[in-house]
């Protein structure tokens, strides 16, 4: 398989000589005012380009949404995408809402699989911060708090968990425990609301995966962009070195792993 790191939590997975297009947020450079729910508010979004051109990041056979927030899909991605591209989604409300675009042939991934061609992909559940504490917040500025990550299998590639917008919580043990995957790409920029709570993974929750799955490659997506960051590639990068950790991939926007 080949993941490339377009930016944020968008990236192209190869998978089984297929195109996967996950979280298209194809906006230019500073276009987005940072959440409102967010530390550093004042810093618009996304902080950086895209590292290629959009009609090149669209050019896919599929698009798996993880959940609709704004930094993972956007009205340049409604606007960029074919309608009748296969589109993937987490819920009955997330199909409706990307059915009222015009997208036309959209499918719901649930945690019993389905198929996809010959790969099969599962849904995962994920805690976008503590459910208790983060839920009642993402409803005060009226965001939608469920995500979902995404396991890919097929008989030709290695196993892959696209872990999404998640904290390290029970909802990513039982993917593991269930799942056992090669590959798990783990949103890793530790963005953190105005209380202090992280609402994906920081360094401390990508050390609890790490020591869970010892024999998993681990991959740190949704880096250096959005305006909530805590934790950058170099802070990642200077944890990996001083623990020793060499199973840790921290790709820059525009780079292409093969795995």
């Amino acid at each position: 398989m080949k993941i490339t790191q377009v930016r944020n939590a968008t990236i192209i997975v190869e998978f089984d000589k297929n195109k996967f297009l996950i979280d298209p947020w194809l906006g230019p450079k500073d276009y987005m005012e940072g959440f409102e729910a967010g530390i550093n508010s004042h810093i618009r979004q996304p902080r950086v380009e895209l590292p290629f051109e959009i009609q090149q990041i669209v050019d896919v056979d599929a698009v798996i949404l993880t959940h609709f927030h704004p930094d993972h899909f956007d009205e340049y991605a409604v606007n960029a995408l074919n309608k009748d591209i296969k589109f993937f989604v987490q819920s009955q409300t997330d199909l409706e809402i990307i059915q009222s675009y015009g997208f036309k042939n959209i499918e719901i991934i649930t945690e019993d699989g389905i198929t996809y061609k010959n790969i099969k992909l599962y849904k995962t559940n994920c805690q976008h911060g503590k459910r208790e504490i983060i839920k009642p917040i993402c409803e005060s500025v009226g965001m939608p708090y469920d995500s979902m990550g995404v396991v890919f299998k097929s008989e030709n590639e290695k196993t892959l968990y696209i872990a999404g917008d998640t904290i390290w919580c029970k909802e990513v043990k039982d993917a593991l425990d269930k799942h056992s995957p090669d590959i798990i790409v783990v949103n890793a920029c530790g963005a953190t609301v105005f209380n202090g709570e992280h609402i994906i993974m920081n360094i401390d929750d990508v050390k609890e995966v790490l020591k869970y799955s010892p024999n998993s490659t681990l991959i740190a997506s949704h880096m250096d962009t959005v305006s909530h960051l805590s934790v950058t590639r170099e802070d990642l990068k200077n944890f990996a070195e001083k623990s020793n950790i060499s199973n840790l991939l921290i790709p820059n926007d525009g780079d292409i792993l093969c795995l």
